[in-house]
């Protein structure tokens, strides 16, 4: 009997450790997918301002994944709107993103001052969830401060959102938008840009319009309550010549290498963090710790735009940090908890490092042309995730931050 019983264990073992090969050889292909694109000029995405862009690629790619040779059929395509200005429309809207890959062209330091498009690549896949409920967003030369030095920002954002994607289509459609109003109706002020305040105002501006087109769209019949359980985190970067800022709201996260140091530039809003627990605790709420720490038992994230359903315990107010340019600045990281969650801070740079760099770390730096360097840094991360198991989506964006004929 117990021969039997091993013997079907035995085989149960097998059929688990042959599918999970088969899901793992699927996978690869999807990483090898993303990065062919990334190696043409047909793997670029472009977005035209103030209107919609559409980009569809199709094609036939013979992949090996060191197992044995495939012909897989691509068709990718991605279609967005930067000036909607009607949230509920956005809130309607429930179209899945599967893969999005974005690269940018690397300039010398006096480019990047008065034009935009810094090297980047970005990276968004489903993963292991069925449904794909991330979202990024690149808008390069968004921001103009009218400062002296450095006055030309690129935007970049990641947005990770729970209960649906609509708030974290939201986010990607909206928040950028805001902000930049925010700047141009600042502009002139003795005191110059308060990027803090900035960024403070412009969350909580897209977290209010977002609960008012909920309760109008129930007061229509036009949304479900259901609306109001939706959120999204998000990590959002302005860079420039000469100032870094980054704000986060949520547990996705903002990392930058300086100098081969690891400097965080974010700290998750996590449930069970001291400061946060006793806020949410202090509002007359509780954090339970049911499958891990959360909100009233329910959410794993201490703040976030939308998720109406839990203010006041859960709020929009981001972490804002203002770090000044260096030379020795090399790169940023942004991505969702769906790297973080299996993936350390200093093995995401060690990878991003060696993608740009082609060198062992401690050697002078050298320039990749193109971002590919960026895009593919950005493939390999979302790669390691997933081979270490991450069953969450996972969204990355690694901007090249390295200055020009120095390095």
């Amino acid at each position: 009997m117990r021969r039997a019983v091993c013997a079907g264990s035995r085989g149960e073992m097998e059929t688990v450790s042959l599918k999970r090969t088969r899901i793992a050889r699927r996978k690869r292909l999807e990483i090898l997918q993303l990065r062919s694109l990334t190696q043409g000029s047909d793997g670029l995405i472009r977005e035209k301002d103030g209107g919609k862009s559409k980009r569809k690629l199709d094609g036939k790619l013979r992949l090996t994944d060191g197992f044995d040779t495939t012909e897989v059929s691509l068709s990718l395509s991605l279609e967005s709107s930067s000036s909607s200005s009607d949230i509920s429309d956005i809130l309607k809207k429930n179209i899945p993103i599967g893969i999005l890959l974005s690269r940018g062209k690397f300039l010398d330091d006096d480019e990047a001052r008065n034009t935009p498009w810094r090297a980047h690549g970005a990276v968004s896949v489903c993963g292991r969830r069925r449904a794909m409920e991330d979202a990024v967003k690149v808008a390069p030369g968004l921001i103009s401060s009218g400062e002296e030095s450095g006055s030309v920002y690129d935007f970049f954002g990641v947005y990770d959102g729970h209960g649906g994607c609509q708030v974290a289509h939201v986010c990607r459609d909206r928040l950028h938008v805001v902000l930049a109003t925010e700047v141009e109706d600042r502009r002139g002020e003795a005191k110059g840009v308060d990027w803090k305040e900035v960024m403070e105002t412009g969350f909580s501006k897209l977290d209010s319009e977002i609960g008012k087109s909920v309760s109008e769209g129930q007061e229509n019949g036009v949304m479900g309550t259901s609306m109001k359980t939706v959120g999204s985190t998000a990590v959002v970067a302005l860079v420039g010549a000469a100032t870094l800022i980054v704000a986060n709201c949520g547990d996705s996260r903002a990392v930058m290498s300086r100098g081969g140091a690891v400097v965080p530039l974010s700290c998750d809003h996590k449930p069970d963090r001291p400061d946060e627990m006793a806020r949410v605790e202090a509002a007359g709420g509780r954090v339970i710790n049911w499958d891990g720490h959360r909100v009233l038992g329910v959410l794993a994230t201490s703040r976030s735009i939308g998720d109406h359903y839990l203010k006041p315990y859960v709020i929009s107010e981001p972490e804002v940090t203002i770090t000044e340019r260096t030379v020795e600045d090399e790169f940023l990281i942004l991505a969702s908890d769906g790297l973080w969650d299996v993936v350390s801070n200093e093995t995401a740079c060690e990878v991003v490092r060696r993608c740009l760099v082609g060198n062992p770390v401690g050697k002078r730096l050298k320039r990749t042309v193109d971002g590919d360097g960026s895009a593919e840094a950005a493939a390999l991360l979302v790669e390691l995730a997933m081979g270490r198991g991450s069953n969450d989506n996972i969204s990355v964006i690694v901007i090249d931050l390295r200055k020009s004929s120095k390095l």
